[in-house]
C-alpha cells in the first residue's frame, strides 16, 4: 500500500492506550504546586518533617529506626521531591512568561493606538488653529466697522469731494 504525503497517517492501535491529559489543567496544577513551594508554610512543613524524621531516627529505639545516621532514605526522598519540583516550577514559569508576553503585546498595541490617537488629535488641533487664523475675530471686525463709519462720516462732511 502506497502512502500519500498529503493525507495523515492512520491511527495505530496499541495494546496499551496512551495516557491523555489536559495540558491546561496540568499547567494550572503545576502553577499551584510552584506557588505552594514558594510559601513560608511549605518551608515550615518541610522543616518540621525533616526535624521529626531526624529526631525519630536519632532518639527512637534502634529497632524502630528506619533510616539510621547518614539518612540515605531521607536524602532519596528530598532528591525525588526536588526532581519533580524543578520541572513543575519551570513549567509554571513558562506559562507565566507566556502570559507576560501576551500582556506585553496587548500593552504595545494599546500604546500604538494611543500614539495614533494622539497624533490624530494633534493634527486636528493644528488644523483648527489654521482655520481659526483665517476666521475674523471680534476685535478685527469692530476695527473694520469703525474704519468704515469714519469713512462714511468723512463723506457726509465733504459731499463734494466724491
Amino acid at each position: 500500500m502506497t502512502t500519500r504525503l498529503d493525507q495523515p497517517r492512520e491511527i495505530r492501535r496499541t495494546i496499551v492506550p496512551r495516557p491523555h491529559y489536559d495540558p491546561e489543567s496540568f499547567g494550572r496544577l503545576s502553577e499551584r504546586f510552584a506557588r505552594f513551594l514558594g510559601t513560608a508554610r511549605f518551608l515550615v512543613y518541610m522543616t518540621v518533617f525533616i526535624v521529626v524524621w531526624i529526631g525519630w531516627n536519632f532518639l527512637a529505639p534502634p529497632a524502630l529506626r528506619w533510616d539510621p545516621y547518614p539518612f540515605i532514605f531521607l536524602t532519596l526522598i528530598l532528591s525525588l521531591q526536588a526532581s519533580y519540583a524543578a520541572p513543575l516550577i519551570l513549567l509554571a514559569q513558562n506559562r507565566q512568561d507566556d502570559r507576560d508576553r501576551v500582556q506585553y503585546e496587548q500593552d504595545r498595541s494599546r500604546n500604538e493606538r494611543s500614539i495614533a490617537d494622539t497624533e490624530y488629535i494633534s493634527r486636528e488641533i493644528a488644523g483648527l488653529r489654521v482655520a481659526l487664523s483665517e476666521v475674523v475675530t471680534r476685535d478685527f471686525l469692530r476695527s473694520e466697522l469703525q474704519q468704515i463709519i469714519r469713512e462714511l462720516d468723512a463723506k457726509d462732511q465733504h459731499p463734494t469731494l466724491s
